[in-house]
Order: structure tokens, then sequence, then C-alpha cells
């Protein structure tokens, strides 16, 4: 995969998480930087247009409400020059975040290979492999999925490099 034109698309938030506390930078994002680093692909944050209460409890309330209806800053349009997209997501009530949804709903996966990484506290992959599946039309998603524990996305270089 390291020698095909490559995206990633995900969604991290930083403040505080569930048994990580309060960080700088999501899990997320930084799992998604080590996938930068190994394969060169290019990288789009979906990012909530309004953010997220920094207090987790609040924050996984308001990512409920979310569901079927979460407005991103910024929409990306064309993803016709990829060949990989790496899906990338915190676990929100059992799938992806509500934002990611936004994000990728309306994108032609034709021809794409898509590949995923979830972080979680407990959750692992949940629903968003099939989830990705009933979104994602046109494209292959691999069952290579992995679920890495926020807690350990420091520590998760050495599974990307392998996984990739």
């Amino acid at each position: 995969m390291r020698d095909k034109k490559s995206l990633i698309i995900y969604f991290s938030r930083a403040d505080e998480n569930y048994a990580v506390g309060y960080i700088d930078k999501g899990n997320t994002e930084i799992v998604a930087e080590y996938v930068r680093d190994l394969t060169g692909a290019d990288m789009f944050k979906v990012e909530p247009l309004v953010p997220y209460s920094k207090d987790y409890q609040t924050c996984i309330k308001e990512a409920k409400e979310r569901i079927g209806n979460a407005p991103i800053k910024e929409n990306l349009y064309d993803i016709s020059q990829y060949e990989v997209i790496y899906i990338m997501t915190p676990i929100y009530w059992g799938t992806y975040a509500p934002e990611l949804e936004t994000a990728i709903k309306d994108l032609d996966f034709s021809g794409k290979i898509i590949r995923i990484i979830t972080t979680h506290e407990g959750s692992g992959l949940a629903n968003v492999v099939s989830d990705v599946k009933k979104i994602c039309n046109g494209a292959t998603v691999l069952d290579d999925a992995i679920a890495i524990k926020g807690s350990k996305a420091k520590e998760a270089e050495s599974i990307i490099e392998s996984w990739i």
C-alpha cells in the first residue's frame, strides 16, 4: 500500500478523553500521523462546525445528539486522485464519529481501497467496518481494520508499521 496515492480522512478530539485524561492532541490524530509518516499519505482532518465540550461526559452526550446531523467546518469534495483511503475515527456510540459520516457520505468511492483504524478504550472496531461498507459504495473495504486503545496511541507506531 505504500506505493499507492493515499488519503487519510480522520476525526480526532483533544481535551478530556476517556481513560487518558486531558490531552493536547487527540489519540486518532496521533495514529493518523504515524500512517502519514509511513505512507506519505495526504491528510484531511474532519472538524465539527461547533466544537465539542472539553469535558468528556458532556462531549459524549453532544455526540449522541449529533448522530445523523453533524455539520463540519470544511467538506472534502474530490478524492479521485487517491487509490487508498484510510478512514480513522474514535468510537462514538458504537460506530464512527458523527462528523466523519458527514465528511464521507457524499464522496465517490468507486474503485477505492479503504482501510480502517479506530481508537477506543474497550469498544474495539465496534460497528465501524460494517457502517463504512454501507456508506462507501463502490469501494473495496478491507477486512484488516485495526483498533488501537487510545491510551496506547503514542506507543502504536510499530503496530501501524506492521499493518501497513
